[in-house]
Order: structure tokens, then sequence, then C-alpha cells
């Protein structure tokens, strides 16, 4: 129960009055909600827990690659590139890279025969930063605040160096997202 605005300070009736203004109807708006899962996923992933968090939005998309001897010269090429490459997580266990790309890169990724990009509404579970070894999905490029992996010159390696096998089937099966 809020106490009468004439026993509480000027300040408090001020806020007092903006309580009962916005009424019993008071959702966050939903871009707030948003901001705070990324906040709390970010917080998260820093305290050196595994995090699960959406694609898209205004964090990353994801390329998926396999992870066998050419994905790894793909890695060397864009240590190269970037002078160091962006963020990439190894999964040992799928046999996969993911590449974390620019947000909106999904929707603007051409059909390709060695690697997948998904965005929104998918999701992708991020080791602990300080993972940098299986077992598990590790960190073979740490994560930095300041790249992502450039999607351009990502696609033209992998189409120069074709890392095998090709996700497509495996991930199909796995997931079951695409026809």
């Amino acid at each position: 129960m809020i106490a009468p605005a004439e026993a509480l300070p000027p300040g408090s009736a001020v806020m007092q009055h903006l309580v009962e203004s916005v009424g019993t109807a008071c959702c966050p708006a939903a871009d707030l909600a948003d901001l705070a899962e990324v906040v709390r996923a970010l917080l998260a992933v820093e305290a050196r827990r595994d995090t699960r968090v959406r694609l898209g939005g205004h964090l990353f998309d994801v390329v998926i690659t396999s992870s066998g001897v050419q994905a790894r010269s793909v890695v060397a090429l864009m240590d190269e590139i970037q002078g160091g490459c962006g963020p990439v997580i190894e999964d040992p266990d799928s046999g996969w890279l993911y590449w974390l790309v620019p947000p909106g890169s999904s929707g603007r990724w051409e059909p390709h025969t060695h690697a997948v990009c998904l965005g929104a509404p998918h999701t992708i579970t991020l080791p602990s930063l300080n993972r940098t070894v299986p077992p598990g999905p590790y960190w073979l490029r740490p994560s930095a605040s300041d790249r992502l992996v450039p999607t351009a010159p990502l696609r033209e390696a992998v189409a120069q160096l074709r890392p095998e096998p090709p996700p497509h089937a495996a991930f199909t099966a796995r997931l079951g997202i695409f026809p």
C-alpha cells in the first residue's frame, strides 16, 4: 500500500504521483527486457559460466563449418586477414566450428556448400571465457569485445579452403531445422 502524499517528503510526493499516474498496467518495454537478457548472459560468461544466448539482435549471428584440417587453415587465414581472428568456438563432439559474425549476417548469407549461417530465433551456448581447451566446446579464438569475424573474408576463405565435411547433412539431422 502506498502512503498518502501529504505524509511523504516533497521528493517522495513527486514519486508517488508518478507511480499513481502509471496505473496498474505497467509492463517493461520489450527492448529493456532484451537488454536485461543480454546483460545477464554476458555477466554469466564473464563469471566463467557457460550461458545460452539468442543469436541475432545486437550481439552476433553464427557461421558453422566443420572443424577439420581445412577449417584450421581458414582460422589461420582469418588470423592473417584480421590481425588475429575474431571469436571462434570449437565443439569437438560435433566436429564443428562456430564463427561469431556480425548480427544480421544470416539475412544476407547466400547458400554455401561448406558453411551454414544462423541468426534469430536460434540460440547458442557460449563456453565460459576461461575454457580454451576441451573437453566440450571451447574458445579456439577467444571472444574480444572489439571484434567479430567479418563475413565476406570468411565466406571467401571457406570457399577457397572447403572445410570438410560440409555441416549441412549433420546439422539437419541433429537439429532438424532445415527441410
